[in-house]
């Protein structure tokens, strides 16, 4: 490996461990009243959702047999309607299509969490925290990799710049999960991966996925 390729050596790992963006559906569907009358009571509006509190809402969106039903599926790829998460926080429910993912990516200086409502999930995760900016190209260390399966009721939060890939490896079922963040993203940013090696590929904006 050239050795003009940085290392992760030095960044300290993340807070506690989707995001995804995909074609939208055109028509928003919203939370169902029992989601979201019981989100945000127990802190005042003006404070943003902790990870753990983003986890929760998620985890009983999920658990909206009717909430999950309305999303349109498509065999063709991944859909998405956005939801109204707590307390000014962006929240999403998303079809995975067997065989789909969504590469490498990070979620800025945002916070979240995400369940799997139906089918399988898998994660793909870094335990190290990247810098922000100032490189195209980084050497991951040996022992920096963690994966876990997140079966249906299952999900995780995570901390700021938290580093990912989620895939439905099924080959015959739909996958269907919840996910928010807080703040609202205000960047994604793109990876590509070749053994050790990561490479920033892109940077979207808000406007690039809603």
């Amino acid at each position: 490996m050239p050795s003009t390729v940085p290392t992760a050596a030095s960044v300290p790992s993340p807070a506690t461990a989707p995001a995804a963006s995909a074609p939208a559906v055109s028509a928003p569907v919203g939370p169902a009243p029992a989601v979201s009358a019981r989100v945000g009571s127990a802190r005042s509006v003006s404070a943003g959702p902790t990870a753990a509190e983003l986890l929760d809402f998620v985890r009983r969106a999920a658990e909206d047999t009717a909430l999950i039903a309305s999303l349109p599926l498509d065999p063709e790829g991944r859909t998405w309607v956005r939801l109204d998460g707590p307390r000014g926080s962006e929240a999403w429910l998303i079809g995975w299509p067997p065989g789909t993912g969504t590469g490498w990516h990070d979620h800025a200086d945002s916070v979240g969490a995400f369940t799997t409502a139906s089918g399988t999930l898998k994660e793909h995760s870094l335990a190290v925290r990247l810098p922000t900016d100032g490189w195209k190209t980084l050497e991951l260390n040996d022992g920096v990799d963690r994966e876990r399966e997140l079966a249906a009721g299952q999900g995780r939060a995570f901390g700021q710049n938290h580093v990912h890939e989620v895939l439905n490896e099924s080959d015959s079922v739909h996958a269907v999960s919840v996910h928010a963040y807080y703040p609202p993203l205000p960047r994604i940013r793109r990876f590509s991966r070749t053994g050790a090696v990561l490479r920033l590929e892109q940077t979207e904006a808000p406007e690039d996925w809603q």
